[in-house]
């Protein structure tokens, strides 16, 4: 996608910071439907994970940022729910995320610590060994991970998928850990109760299978928002439709912005066209071993390009 000044993921955190979005988002994937999360009781948290690690004579740090994270009250207590927007295919996204889930816990364990070492809490010999005391608990944490391209995920979905072929005996003991993975072109199996989320990956679907008249039969007469715009348009990898987004004020047509992108490809493949002829032109020139010059004058070709043509003959 061509650069239009602001970046994909600035996008992309900026539509899922919403509560509204963020909570309709879980709700309808993890929770199939039922209304867990309250977007008023979201409260965004700092994505930075990085952490010093220790064991023994080993140390290393780890630097780490999330893309979006928000801890979300549920009865007496909390759950931190975080989200990974994915472009490409990563074959080790479930280790990824065990990475960032495992460093938030990690952070959760030093603050506990931390606040029993700053009281001045009595611990027993085994409670000052990781500075958690019997009764601490961490708060469980979720990620959905959002792979938004055409090509389905061929990627493993689980640490399991990434260990090598395991026997009965270790297979049965082994600890696994399943990544929540959202594949936008297979995504209509959900039904999202906020307008902005159902938007965007229905009208994403219906680009990627090519189908831009069901996006007139159904979006022809709406006013699309700005910023869902936006979103459609680093899903669909067109900067076109990103540019026509941010330029929007009070939100955009969706049909106007399909036509002018319908209008550009026609108009690339017209160029192409003329550029395929000449290479064509170029490259009977060559096989009838006319100069360079030659070529030159009668195609309007650079030297340069010319004798590339002529190397890839060779």
């Amino acid at each position: 996608m061509r650069n239009t000044g602001i970046k994909p993921d600035v996008i992309f955190k900026n539509f899922w910071r919403d509560n509204g979005h963020f909570a309709s988002l879980f709700n309808t994937v993890i929770f199939g439907g039922k209304t867990v999360i309250q977007p008023e009781a979201l409260k965004e948290l700092d994505t930075d994970v990085s952490n010093f690690i220790k064991f023994g004579k080993y140390e290393d740090s780890l630097t780490r940022t999330r893309d979006v994270v928000k801890k979300a009250a549920h009865d007496t207590d909390f759950v931190i729910l975080g989200i990974e927007n994915q472009r490409k295919i990563h074959y080790g996204m479930p280790l990824r995320v065990m990475i960032y889930d495992a460093l938030s816990y990690l952070k959760e364990c030093q603050e506990i610590a931390g606040k029993h070492k700053g009281a001045g809490d009595k611990a027993t010999a085994e409670e000052f060994l990781s500075g958690l005391h019997k009764g601490d608990r961490l708060h469980p944490i979720i990620t959905i991970v959002i792979y938004y391209d055409e090509k389905p995920w061929d990627g493993a979905q689980s640490l399991k998928d990434m260990i090598r072929d395991m026997p009965s005996e270790i297979s049965g003991v082994f600890s696994d850990y399943r990544m929540n993975l959202l594949q936008v072109r297979e995504s209509s199996q959900y039904h999202f109760d906020n307008e902005d989320v159902q938007t965007i990956f229905e009208i994403t679907r219906y680009i990627y299978q090519g189908e831009f008249a069901k996006v007139k039969k159904f979006y022809g007469e709406k006013t699309v928002k700005s910023d869902v715009g936006a979103v459609i348009g680093v899903m669909t990898d067109s900067s076109l439709i990103v540019e026509e987004a941010l330029e929007s004020e009070g939100g955009m047509n969706m049909c106007t912005a399909l036509e002018k992108l319908e209008e550009k490809g026609r108009e690339e493949g017209r160029i192409e066209g003329k550029l395929e002829g000449k290479r064509e032109m170029i490259l009977a020139f060559l096989k009838a071993g006319a100069d360079t010059w030659m070529i030159k004058k009668a195609s309007g070709w650079s030297e340069e390009e010319i004798e590339a043509i002529r190397r890839k003959m060779e």
